[in-house]
């Protein structure tokens, strides 16, 4: 089946340009190779202040918000941390401008004990500066930081026990939101693993918690988990959350947004290169000789300055089910490309950021999440790499951490990992240990670190990739201690890679290479 996303390579066909982190390569990729491309940007809501309105108005399986509302009631509301979407989203972010109409809403009824809290769970910490982008300067000012704030996952004064499942579960969350008379939870989804249930029991929950789904059963459980009809993450996610709101009072509202990125003049990184007019070509070959050029801390600048010009395409709210299933049908309609069979060899560049360096260096361990874990898991059906092929990527693989954010994944990398890669071996000799680190404790709380249970999450994050592929091959990587430590082979060359691939028996292959960012998903079919 031809798709328009779809393009199979012919023997004159333009190099394919790959990030390599911050840097773009070029990349000679075999005539017959599958190249997957996002699909265009959805076309954008005309008017997103009417559309949050009307959902909060016109609510799935629940009242309108407006019905819920009495004064002198608690009410805390909750909204979406940095981790999404990526890059950030030019102004304003749409959860800036549904918390000015619900916090409007709220006044016109009488509320006005009202918390807002940044759904954290155990990520970094947002600054004041990134809650005041994400937010707006009104919300902001009226609120930072005594009614505004970061969720604190090791604040136990302020965690309460809310239920056990009868898979022994325990749901402990966030305080104020568990006393208040409702949660209102703002979401942005940025990809079909968001949302739903899992707002609530990632964000606004403890270690505890997370651990009962965050761990190397669960995630070797799932097929992909992007597909939560076929993901155990989802399912002990959702076992949780459907139990906590028997409990509390609750009410979503979930908006999706398209894939367009890259703003002017940077566009053009989301075509198909064989699309390009002269124009884009000359621009396309000097951004690959400028990052080759520049230093990393100036390359990073060129794609860390901009935010992404989003277009917002849904607004949902009501019971958090009902909107979910809107959500991701929206989700699905922008990322799904179909894609026949099943490639021996997938081929793909690891981009310069992910959910958790945001502002920061996409360190190896977040390469690793990366390559087998979000781009192995981009499918629906069945994974693009048949059982047992090879992963090729492209990435410098450098050993370089962000010290305020990712303090304890440096010590998982260089003590932990050193002695095993073995997910489960991780997860019952180290975990605990490292989770319960007071200096690591200490900066996550008072600072802007990951908790120190993060790095293993992490790892576990790329556990059903790691079990699928049968190699990972990293063309250059400027050294070969990482990625031998990952587990990975190195390359020189991408010609180097794939012969590799074919063996000694310089067997036929099937290439398939998917083009992010943007993200693009496989519907794959076999």
């Amino acid at each position: 089946m031809n798709h328009p996303s779809v393009t199979t390579l012919e023997r004159d066909s333009a190099p394919r340009v790959l990030f390599s982190g911050d840097q773009l390569v070029e990349a000679d990729l075999p005539a017959g190779t599958r190249c997957i491309y996002p699909k265009p940007p959805i076309q954008p809501l005309r008017d997103v202040d009417a559309a949050i309105r009307y959902a909060i108005n016109h609510p799935l399986g629940s009242e309108p918000l407006y019905a819920k509302l009495r004064p002198g009631m608690k009410v805390t509301i909750a909204v979406d941390d940095i981790s999404l979407p990526l890059p950030p989203m030019k102004a304003p972010d749409v959860r800036e401008r549904i918390l000015e109409i619900v916090l409007a809403l709220m006044a016109d009824h009488g509320v006005d004990d009202i918390e807002i809290i940044i759904a954290t769970g155990i990520h970094r910490k947002m600054k004041a500066g990134e809650v005041r982008h994400m937010v707006g300067r009104k919300v902001f000012d009226a609120y930072w930081p005594d009614r505004l704030y970061n969720h604190d996952a090791e604040d136990h004064d302020n965690l309460v026990e809310v239920a056990t499942t009868d898979h022994g579960e325990v749901i402990e969350m966030n305080r104020r939101a568990v006393e208040s008379d409702l949660i209102v939870y703002v979401n942005l989804n940025f990809v079909p693993m968001d949302g739903g249930h899992k707002s609530l029991m990632c964000g606004l929950t403890s270690y505890r918690s997370l651990s009962a789904h965050h761990n190397p059963e669960t995630i070797r459980g799932c097929d992909s988990y992007m597909d939560p009809q076929k993901s155990e993450l989802a399912t002990r996610i959702s076992r949780m959350g459907r139990l906590a709101s028997q409990k509390l009072e609750v009410f979503t509202v979930e908006t999706t947004i398209n894939n367009r990125m890259f703003d002017r003049p940077l566009d053009f990184l989301a075509k198909n290169e064989d699309d390009l007019d002269a124009r884009e070509r000359a621009l396309l070959k000097g951004l690959v000789a400028t990052t080759a050029r520049l230093p990393q801390v100036a390359r990073q600048a060129i794609f860390d300055r901009f935010p992404a010009p989003y277009g917002v395409t849904g607004v949902w709210a009501g019971e958090t089910e009902a909107v979910h299933e809107k959500t991701l049908e929206r989700c699905y309609e922008q990322y799904l490309v179909p894609f026949e069979g099943q490639a021996d060899v997938l081929v793909t560049g690891i981009p310069f950021i992910s959910p958790y360096n945001v502002h920061a260096f996409l360190n190896p361990l977040l390469v690793s999440v990366q390559a087998q874990g979000y781009l192995f898991n981009f499918y629906r059906g069945a994974p693009l790499v048949k059982k047992g092929g090879t992963l090729i990527i492209t990435h410098p693989c450098t050993d370089k951490f962000d010290h305020e954010q990712h303090a304890p994944y440096i010590d998982f990398v260089h003590r932990v990992l050193p002695e095993t890669r073995d997910a489960v071996e991780l997860h019952q000799r180290y975990e605990k240990k490292f989770a319960q680190d007071p200096a690591f404790i200490q900066m996550y709380r008072t600072g802007h670190a990951y908790h120190p249970a993060h790095p293993f999450f992490m790892w576990y994050w790329g556990e059903n990739g790691r079990q699928h592929l049968g190699r990972v091959i990293v063309v250059g990587a400027d050294n070969e201690y990482i990625p031998k430590l990952l587990g990975y082979e190195t390359a020189a060359t991408m010609d180097e890679a794939l012969y590799r691939a074919r063996g000694s028996e310089n067997k036929s292959l099937s290439i398939a290479h998917m083009h992010v960012p943007p993200i693009v998903m496989a519907d794959v079919r076999v």
